[in-house]
C-alpha cells in the first residue's frame, strides 16, 4: 500500500491558507504510509508532465487533523516519489491539532 488511506473530501474545516501562507510553513518529510489523501482522481498527463509544478509550490500541502495526516495538494508529487521507490516527501503541513488541540468533532453538535 502506497498511501495509508484515499478519500473522497476534507474532512477537516476550511484553513483559509493562501498560498502565501503555505509559503511560511517549513517543508518537512511525511511518510507516504502516513499520508490520506483527499481525492481519488489522478489524472495522468499531470503525473508524465515535467513542469507540473511551474506555475504552483515545489511542496505538496498537508493538513494535520485529529491525528490523522491529509493531503490536500501534490497528489501527483506523491505518487511520483511512490513509483521512484521512495518512502518519504517533503511536504508543507499545516497543524490544527496544534491551533485547537481540542476541536469539536464535525460528526456531532453540541445541545
Amino acid at each position: 500500500m502506497i498511501f495509508k488511506g484515499v478519500r473522497d473530501g476534507k474532512p477537516y474545516p476550511d484553513h483559509g491558507l493562501s498560498l502565501r501562507d503555505w509559503a511560511q510553513i517549513p517543508p518537512r518529510q511525511v511518510r507516504l504510509d502516513q499520508i490520506v489523501t483527499t481525492t481519488k482522481v489522478l489524472e495522468l498527463d499531470r503525473l508524465l508532465s515535467e513542469d507540473s509544478t511551474f506555475y504552483g509550490d515545489l511542496f505538496p500541502h498537508a493538513v494535520q487533523w485529529k491525528g490523522v495526516l491529509y493531503l490536500e495538494d501534490g497528489l501527483h508529487r506523491a505518487v511520483r516519489s511512490a513509483l521512484r521507490n521512495r518512502t518519504v516527501l517533503h511536504a508543507r503541513v499545516f497543524d490544527y491539532d496544534a491551533l485547537f488541540p481540542h476541536a469539536p468533532d464535525a460528526d456531532t453538535t453540541e445541545a
